[in-house]
């Protein structure tokens, strides 16, 4: 390893590397993903001098057909406003713009939670070790209970409960309660109540349901369908 000429560059290979994100991937990722850095920086050279080619053709394919498109605006103003659509389609297709619609396809994935691969919903891709993002996800695929009792006449605005322009803890203690109270009864656990509930497990493919220093589960144990990542945002939710 030997200092470029450029100032703060590392010099590994061909490639000149800056001083910060070279402690960065030295210190704080190659550690924790046991990659060993010669590995990591001839590799990474590889790719750089593979796609950097490929990636500048593409640049230039992209800057001629803009120029194109530009030549032909120029070419044929709009006329009250509107542009000949049928001649600027034709013309698209002409220089590769727009491509011929290719056959039918199908795309099969594996391993993937029935709950996610088989009912409809949007899918938001986050950190899971983030709390408030992996409740905002889940939120979004299945819709939150917490959120419904919250913004609804389903809790009371009686005795201080009342839902104003920012939280108020009074109405949120009144939606935990009234969450827990519906899962103690849809969702019944063999023993104890969901207050008691500090955390779950999968075990052997079974859901383990942690009170404190002993655990119990479902009375109907057919009504565990959730992955362990739904568990984990259960957990925080409880």
């Amino acid at each position: 390893m030997s200092q470029s000429s450029n100032t703060n560059r590392i010099q590994k290979g061909s490639l000149a590397i800056d001083q910060q994100l070279y402690d960065f991937i030295e210190n704080e990722v190659l550690p924790k993903v046991g990659v060993d850095s010669d590995d990591y920086w001839s590799g990474f050279e590889k790719v750089i001098k593979e796609f950097t080619p490929r990636n500048k053709a593409l640049l230039a394919t992209r800057d001629k057909i803009q120029a194109q498109i530009d030549q032909w605006h120029l070419d044929n103003p709009a006329k009250n406003g509107e542009i000949d659509y049928p001649a600027y389609k034709t013309f698209l297709q002409e220089i590769g713009y727009l491509l011929p619609e290719g056959e039918a396809f199908t795309v099969d994935t594996k391993n993937v939670d029935d709950e996610i691969a088989h009912i409809a919903g949007p899918q938001l891709v986050v950190p899971v070790r983030n709390a408030r993002y992996a409740l905002n996800a889940t939120n979004a695929r299945w819709g939150s209970l917490y959120d419904a009792l919250y913004g609804t006449d389903v809790i009371s605005s009686d005795n201080g409960q009342e839902a104003g322009g920012s939280y108020n803890p009074t109405r949120g203690a009144a939606v935990v309660a009234y969450a827990k109270a519906f899962l103690d009864e849809h969702f019944t656990l063999a023993s104890g109540s969901y207050n008691d509930v500090t955390g779950f497990k999968v075990v052997d493919g079974k859901l383990e349901v942690v009170q404190g220093n002993s655990s119990t589960e479902l009375k109907d144990t057919a009504k565990f369908v959730a992955s362990s990542v739904t568990l984990n945002l259960l957990q925080v939710y409880c």
